[in-house]
């Protein structure tokens, strides 16, 4: 996909797709981090705490529920 940039104020804007931003859960209170290697923009939604942590709950439930299964599994 190519972009081009859209003039707002006295920057310039990359409007991300719909479609994208549906992909990524991305909406307009994420915080992003913009960055570059020098040659590439790089912008990556930061990490939210909140969701780590329940992920972290979620997957430790899961883990305590099928432990038995999830060894027979690997053997």
């Amino acid at each position: 996909m190519v972009k081009t940039l859209t003039k707002h104020g006295n920057s310039y804007a990359l409007i991300i797709d719909k479609p994208i931003l549906d992909l990524l859960k991305i909406d307009a209170e994420t915080s992003l981090e913009v960055s570059t290697d020098g040659k590439s923009l790089l912008v990556t939604p930061v990490a939210d705490p909140a969701r780590r942590k329940r992920f972290e709950a979620a997957l430790e439930s899961i883990n305590k529920r099928y432990a038995k299964a999830f060894k027979r599994l690997a053997n």
